[in-house]
């Protein structure tokens, strides 16, 4: 059976659900989970009668690393600031930056409410900078045809060229406003926490720490399995319900079979109240996939508009109307309530649309990087597992990047780049301030680090704890647990501040 579905980060899916004509038969290259991003907060602003932030360009050089005449090319990369907070460079007061994912950088933005929540505390200057070749910050003149053209183009889209690009604007922003002396922390989560990571360790002398949530900067080559994402999920699942996961797992053969018989299809649009202008039966699974796949990794204690409006624990609701006694042994009406949850939690919806659409938030170029640099392999499914045994295979992913671009993939590049075999070792020797949070019920978890390195590389684990649950905006109603996470970061990060200008003072 093929699942594409659409979208990960981290994930499961297929990001190339726009190529599904040229390679309908190939497992295509994940992204990650904030690839499909909502802000949770749109009405923020208005309740604070101001602005959550200011857009600014800063002139940045297409390649840091060579010097040839095309390298000096200039595009303009965005950023948004928040100085409503900041006590300014005569106090060197802290700066907080955002390290921009695969997207447009308003959507993350709007859904770190962490950084907004602690800068009233820390007097800090909030700083988002956008991922090249995402949202606006568009290489050759700002125009997508030509930047996603070919490889000799999206050649400059690297995780390098984006480290190279925080380091060269931050020292340029620092500089502006005279505030050399003023400590930055670096904050990411998803892919942006893996930048945060890489961030400090490749430019300690620009950042003095990062908080780097849900980064599985381990999920690469021979370090974490490729079964351990489904198998997380799996858990998800099968701690709510074993008829639960009975019913999901055995869904995949008896939604093929329904959908090889004649007439099989138009059952299935019926069960599932898909939209008539198409109905497919890897379709509709590669649909469910991705419900399944995002609300685990959302699975958050209080409701939420980050990938979908959902409910609190709605993983539990998931299985909720699974185990719904009033649908009997209809399995299609018990997934269809499943796939309600993620899909229509508001009731708005009248039928599903399982037809490619394009994203219209400008992140469909994580496709490249999952192609060159990201391999991350995370679609391995044992007997157990929720989703049809399968095995990761490279050479599947290898085939497809070659044929859609042009390149061979270079799964060892960010172990080399970055590390990661050995890396408690490794970081004890030379790394330091570098808080890892990872909450287990989140898939990407198996690629986190999930034990402190040392006395200042610092692992919370939550265990009931979802994809970067604690960079989101602090409510009334979150557990005690995620209130106990965030006041940890808090007291480690003030530590770090204190320590720098206990340095600095002395230094003087």
């Amino acid at each position: 059976m093929r699942i594409i579905a659409v979208g990960i980060l981290f994930l499961c899916f297929s990001i190339f659900s726009s190529l599904s004509s040229t390679v309908s038969n190939d497992k295509v290259p994940p992204r990650f989970p904030s690839s499909v991003i909502r802000p949770e907060q749109l009405s923020l602003a208005t309740k604070r009668g101001t602005k959550l932030y200011k857009a600014r360009y800063f002139t940045q050089i297409l390649d840091h690393f060579n010097f040839n005449p095309k390298s000096y090319q200039t595009f303009q990369h965005r950023y948004l600031i928040n100085d409503t907070y900041w006590s300014g460079p005569e106090k060197n007061s802290p700066i907080f930056v955002y390290t921009g994912n695969e997207g447009d950088i308003e959507w993350f933005a709007q859904n770190t409410g962490f950084m907004f929540d602690v800068a009233p505390y820390f007097k800090a200057l909030l700083v988002f900078i956008e991922h090249r070749f995402y949202g606006k910050s568009i290489p050759f003149g700002g125009d997508k045809d030509i930047a996603y053209s070919n490889a000799s183009t999206l050649g400059y889209l690297t995780s390098t060229q984006a480290l190279a690009d925080y380091a060269t604007l931050i020292i340029d922003l620092k500089k502006n406003l005279t505030a050399d002396d003023s400590p930055v922390v670096v904050f990411g989560g998803s892919y942006g926490g893996m930048l945060a990571t890489w961030f400090r360790l490749k430019y300690p002398h620009i950042v003095i720490g990062a908080l780097a949530s849900s980064a599985p900067i381990l999920n690469f080559e021979n370090i974490t399995s490729p079964y351990s994402f489904n198998n997380i999920i799996t858990q998800d699942f099968r701690s709510e319900s074993e008829n639960c996961y009975k019913v999901i797992k055995g869904s995949w053969e008896q939604i093929e079979d329904t959908g090889s018989r004649s007439g099989g299809l138009e059952l299935l649009r019926k069960s599932f109240r898909i939209c008539k202008n198409y109905i497919d039966a890897d379709a509709l699974e590669s649909w469910l996939t991705t419900a399944f796949v995002y609300t685990a990794m959302t699975d958050y204690p209080t409701p939420s508009n980050f990938l979908n409006p959902l409910p609190a624990y709605p993983v539990k609701q998931m299985c909720k109307s699974i185990d719904d006694p009033t649908t009997g042994n209809d399995s299609f009406a018990k997934l269809y309530g499943a796939a309600n949850v993620y899909y229509n939690h508001t009731g708005t919806t009248t039928c599903f649309n399982l037809a490619y659409s394009p994203d219209p938030h400008g992140l469909d170029m994580w496709s490249w990087q999952a192609c060159t640099e990201m391999i991350m392999p995370t679609d391995g499914n044992n007997q157990d597992s929720i989703f049809p045994e399968s095995q990761w295979s490279y050479s599947q992913r290898a085939a497809v990047c070659k044929g859609y671009y042009g390149v061979d993939p270079r799964p060892n590049w960010i172990t080399t780049e970055f590390g990661g075999h050995d890396i408690s070792r490794a970081l004890k020797r030379f790394g330091s301030n570098i808080i890892f949070y990872n909450g287990l019920r989140d898939p990407w978890s198996g690629g986190g680090v999930l034990k402190n390195i040392s006395k200042t590389i610092v692992a919370i684990v939550a265990e009931q704890g979802a994809h970067h649950v604690d960079l989101r905006f602090a409510t009334s109603q979150d557990p005690k647990w995620l209130q106990q996470v965030r006041e940890r970061e808090v007291k480690i990060i003030s530590n770090w501040i204190s320590q720098y200008y206990h340095d600095l003072a002395n230094h003087s």
